[in-house]
């Protein structure tokens, strides 16, 4: 048992972020007492098993996949996502070969139950009939439909990234045309600095009240400041109607300079082990001007909700601020 100042993480009730020193793109599943948590590392997957998602410094890890040579999917994997469905593990992620101009979804599946082994097959590229850039796919079941949400180009070219959504026949597999949900319009979902002039929406999230539905995503550039977060809200039954979304005008979730936080996003979200706290899981920076590389790192701290129902996601805490750790049975 990992003791850390004379007591075990088991009777340990506090943290402070980060959770550790680096890892861009978090993200968790629950399943049967454990969190698998997975992050951006480039060249390789790599998976964590913990009870408690504060206690991740000290979690089992195993590499579970590494891509082949040479192929359009060796290079450049980012924003993976473990997921359970169906009784199946998959993790999807993106990749190229090199060339981010190719940049597309990819799935694997893991049918042993155990996501810690070596059971992980390739099963392919994840894409409409379009078949143009893509990134930072996230799945979810709502009511009894598989989707995928992504950050994609509408054309060939890098001029904007929007938000598409899509139906899964199962999955590993898509169905039917994309449909364009989100697009970057507001002064904060366009500033950037020491980069291209992209303009940016990406890292969808699918987060629901158990009534109201949302997808949580990030605007402007990931190598600035000002990476921060925005909303979406269904206001209509079909989730692949466009007009159905609706956008709101100010972000929900940014920097913070006061508390020594820059440049929060790409998020995902989570519930505590007894299934009684709402948590988000996020990627920032220390320092001002840290940019998009290896010095982001994962933290973590509790949301809750408004009135009308939407999220409430509070001001990215300080590194120095003590936390308790999310809720156990």
């Amino acid at each position: 048992m990992v003791l850390v100042c004379g007591l075990s993480f088991a009777q340990q009730k506090t943290f402070t972020n980060p959770l550790l020193a680096s890892g861009a793109d978090p993200y968790s599943t629950y399943h049967e007492g454990y969190y698998y948590y997975i992050h951006t590392q480039q060249n390789r997957l790599v998976l964590w098993k913990t009870k408690n998602l504060a206690h991740l410094k000290a979690a089992e890890k195993t590499i579970i996949w590494t891509p082949p040579e040479n192929t359009m999917y060796s290079k450049e994997l980012w924003a993976p996502e473990v997921h359970m469905i169906d009784g199946n593990w998959y993790v999807y992620f993106a990749a190229d070969d090199g060339d981010n101009n190719n940049h597309r979804m990819y799935v694997l599946e893991n049918t042993s139950g155990n996501p810690m082994n070596n059971s992980w097959k390739f099963k392919g590229k994840l894409a409409t009939p379009s078949d143009k850039w893509a990134i930072d796919g996230n799945v979810f079941k709502h009511q009894g439909q598989l989707y995928m949400i992504w950050s994609g180009w509408e054309g060939d070219e890098n001029g904007r990234q929007d938000l598409f959504i899509a139906k899964m026949k199962n999955p590993t597999t898509m169905e039917g045309k994309r449909q364009k949900i989100a697009t970057p319009t507001y002064d904060w979902e366009t500033r950037w600095e020491g980069g291209p002039h992209v303009l940016v929406n990406e890292g969808p999230q699918y987060l629901s009240n158990g009534e109201e539905v949302f997808i949580v995503f990030s605007g402007s550039g990931c190598w600035t400041d000002y990476y921060t977060l925005g909303l979406l809200a269904l206001k209509g039954e079909d989730l692949m109607d466009p007009d159905n979304w609706e956008k709101h005008k100010k972000p929900i979730f940014a920097w913070s300079k006061e508390n020594g936080v820059y440049a929060p996003g790409h998020n995902s979200f989570f519930k505590s082990p007894d299934g009684k706290e709402d948590w988000i899981l996020y990627h920032a920076n220390d320092n001002s001007g840290d940019g998009c590389g290896g010095k982001r790192s994962p933290r973590m701290q509790k949301i809750s909700w408004n009135k009308d129902g939407t999220p409430n996601l509070g001001t990215p805490v300080s590194t120095n601020t003590i936390l308790e750790i999310p809720s156990e049975e």
